[in-house]
């Protein structure tokens, strides 16, 4: 498929997939025209890439980890590295305070809502 395509169907633009590319996280056959052309697979891949940056990994470490993670499914290969396992281990803990953090400041605006509300009910 071709690159206007794949992003209409990832929802990823065509920029950020030509940037996959050059970070070596997607990549494409040329047509003789010299057009990318993606194969089907592709969607699952983009799709996961975009798992990845949402959970806040970077380009560097989504491209260690793309060969341990089966696309259709997203199930583990068994090629995982010992080292790897242990960066991504950071990256789990580092995903686990930011969820902490993000809990906390939810409770806070619950606080603020709350309030806010109950004086807006009271007439006050």
């Amino acid at each position: 498929m071709r690159i206007g395509e794949l992003a209409r169907r990832t929802g990823v633009s065509e920029r950020s997939l030509r940037y996959y590319e050059t970070q070596e996280l997607l990549t494409a056959d040329r047509t003789p025209g010299g057009h990318r052309d993606y194969p089907e697979g592709a969607v699952d891949r983009v799709i996961r890439i975009q798992e990845f940056y949402a959970a806040g990994l970077c380009s560097s470490k989504i491209a260690e980890l793309l060969p341990c993670v089966r696309d259709a499914d997203g199930g583990p290969s068994e090629i995982a590295t010992p080292r790897l396992v242990s960066d991504l281990s950071l990256e789990r803990d580092r995903i686990d305070r930011k969820i902490d953090e993000l809990r906390r400041s939810r409770e806070v605006l619950d606080d603020v809502i709350s309030t806010a509300a109950g004086g807006t009910a009271s007439g006050s």
